[in-house]
């Protein structure tokens, strides 16, 4: 039978690009007052762009991480605009708690928290796997998910097999007993399902699928997980 069910956090349970754009904008409101040389010489643009591909360009080895890069990033900034690099390290660290503590401020997509925790009162172990940095504990989905694993942590992103192979590892599962929910049909279906995981595609919008193997079921709302859950569960018995 079904065990677990995993569900991928940005634009899967709320819409990420408003949450990072209020991010950005408090993180640009605290450098005007604390750092106002990287505000003078750079944007949110240079940040999310220029800066960003220069830090991956030269450490490809931790593009997986949007945390490792962002630091990167905002360290590659502070020293561009003139600050010596003794007062860096505490810029980079002030500057992106600032911008850590407002991307953990989500707007829940309509269903999604009811639906998690419903999932949790059903009995089935539920958990997070994620190529972002929100956090389940800050987010407001500590008390009805038990684990998460995000790629900086698994050193990889999704759809690279090891990190669902580390969630399987640590929870002590088979592949055959895990559903993996998420909106992307590379990262999410694609990748968990090659490891052996069920699959659902969250399609909030409606999209036509882009090709390749199917999700083992879709939605178009958060409120039909739970049917196409339990679905699933009774094909896993019936292959039993």
């Amino acid at each position: 039978m079904i065990k677990c069910i995993t569900f991928d956090l940005d634009d899967t349970l709320w819409a990420v690009d408003p949450v990072i754009e209020v991010a950005n904008e408090r993180l640009f409101s605290w450098m005007q007052a604390n750092a106002p040389l990287f505000v003078e010489r750079h944007s949110v643009e240079d940040i999310k762009g220029r800066l960003r591909t220069k830090v991956v360009e030269a450490s490809p080895h931790i593009a997986h991480s949007v945390t490792q890069v962002r630091l990167a990033a905002l360290e590659a900034g502070f020293l561009e605009a003139g600050y010596p690099k003794e007062q860096v390290v505490d810029l980079v660290e002030a500057s992106f708690r600032v911008f850590y503590d407002a991307r953990q401020e989500v707007s829940f997509f309509e269903h999604a928290l009811s639906m998690v925790e419903g999932l949790k009162k059903e009995g089935y172990q539920v958990g997070a796997i994620s190529n972002g940095n929100a956090s389940i504990y800050k987010v407001g989905l500590g008390h009805c998910m038990d684990f998460q694993l995000n790629a900086d942590e698994a050193g990889v992103e999704k759809p690279h097999p090891d990190i669902f192979e580390q969630v399987l590892a640590a929870q002590n599962l088979r592949p055959e007993q895990v559903i993996h929910i998420g909106d992307n049909p590379v990262a999410d279906v694609q990748g968990a399902a090659e490891v052996g995981m069920w699959t659902i595609w969250v399609n909030l919008k409606g999209e036509k699928w882009p090709g390749g193997p199917k999700a083992t079921a879709d939605v178009t709302c958060l409120s039909q997980i739970p049917v196409a859950v339990a679905s699933i569960n009774q094909r896993r018995r019936a292959c039993l």
